[in-house]
């Protein structure tokens, strides 16, 4: 055990006291929760252009109403569609909404309106667009019922729209109306809590990969035969190696987890849950960064590839943006990451106020995605090892 403690606080010791690694480990960091909080952490609150052409009806009079009425929408009208195209291209509005001629006639007699929208991309963009989608749905919905019970000879249309539209309010159903916001659960998050616990994801698995550099230079630089010609056994290498990549993930966890927390109030929640993620999805780090180096022979080709490797995971994780926001297929790719369980796993103690045991399915994902990498990881270095 002491050889093994030995190996791991050496490699730990040595990737932090390469002087790159020191501004990458513990001041970049912090810059982009600074400024993820400073861009985003103020609330969402979103500017709309809209536009309607030919005469504006009584529906599309409802539907630029209830987009004004979300809580964070403000809509700005616009009589020219150029007008408001420039004004989106130059940042004046986060999107805009043309309601096309006829948009009254074509619900009510059962034909297609096209409402288009136009925006930026950007994250903000994002947002607006499910927030414009919602109303869509919430008005084509009612019109949609009336007008099948008026093909019946049941109703009119209008007094079937009517009862469609009162339905919501009488039955009770886990839904999300109009008129509220489509992030509810994130008005009473602090300005940089949202950001810390994704740039907390990102970063621990970005600098384990890193690490798998050191790996590589051990094995290049004859570390591990010196080692091996000692009284020194394979395993005792191999665990060893696991700890200096798992003491680096957790330095970089720890770091960001009480930096944050004292420097921007970032509030994680249950500190008992939030510290086993941490663990958890330290080791996921560990096991990644070990099946890397025992894959490459060449440190340059790791440090590359593991920086695309990283950022691609945490893009399509969450670890970049709200995964809510994300499409429904999307959010099914982003379950075979890590970066989602983890990340999901704080938004439920941060956001929804959960527990150690609220989080559990996500720690048991975690701990089946690092058992699969260190298994992996472990035969494959092995072979290197003793070959």
């Amino acid at each position: 055990m002491r050889k093994i403690l030995a190996i791991g606080r050496v490699n730990t010791v040595r990737f932090l006291r390469e002087k790159s690694n020191i501004f990458f480990v513990f001041v970049f960091p912090m810059m982009i929760v600074l400024l993820t909080g400073i861009a985003f952490g103020s609330g969402f609150d979103a500017k709309v252009g809209v536009h309607v052409a030919g005469d504006e009806g009584p529906l599309a009079t409802q539907f630029v109403t209830a987009l004004d009425d979300l809580a964070d929408i403000s809509v700005i009208r616009y009589d020219d569609p150029d007008r408001m195209l420039d004004a989106v291209q130059r940042g004046y509005t986060d999107g805009g909404v043309t309601l096309p001629e006829g948009y009254d006639e074509a619900l009510v007699s059962g034909g297609t309106a096209q409402v288009e929208f136009v925006s930026r991309p950007d994250q903000g963009a994002l947002l607006v667009r499910e927030l414009v989608l919602e109303v869509v749905t919430d008005q084509a919905r009612p019109v949609t019922a009336g007008r099948f019970v008026e093909g019946t000879g049941a109703g009119s249309l209008d007094e079937a729209s009517a009862f469609a539209a009162a339905v919501p309010e009488t039955v009770t159903v886990k839904s999300r109306s109009a008129g509220d916001s489509l992030f509810e659960e994130f008005v009473d998050l602090g300005q940089f809590d949202l950001g810390a616990s994704q740039q907390l994801v990102l970063f621990m698995f970005l600098i384990s990969l890193a690490g798998s550099a050191e790996l590589i230079q051990t094995r290049k630089l004859g570390v591990a035969r010196r080692m091996l010609s000692t009284p020194t056994s394979s395993r005792t290498i191999l665990l060893g190696e696991t700890a200096g990549r798992y003491g680096v993930a957790l330095t970089q966890g720890l770091y960001i987890m009480i930096g944050t927390l004292l420097i921007f109030q970032v509030d994680w929640g249950d500190p008992i849950g939030a510290i086993a993620i941490v663990l958890v999805f330290g080791l996921v780090g560990t096991g990644a960064a070990m099946l890397m180096g025992s894959l490459f022979s060449n440190d340059q080709q790791a440090g590359g590839l593991g920086v695309l490797i990283g950022l691609g995971l945490a893009a399509i994780g969450g670890a970049m943006a709200p995964i809510e926001i994300f499409p429904e297929t999307m959010q099914t790719i982003a379950k075979f990451t890590p970066h989602y369980w983890a990340i999901d796993g704080f938004a439920e103690l941060v956001r929804r106020d959960g527990t150690m045991v609220d989080i559990l399915p996500n720690l048991g994902v975690l701990a089946g995605f690092a058992a699969v990498l260190l298994t992996v990881a472990s035969w494959r270095l092995q072979k290197v090892l003793t070959r």
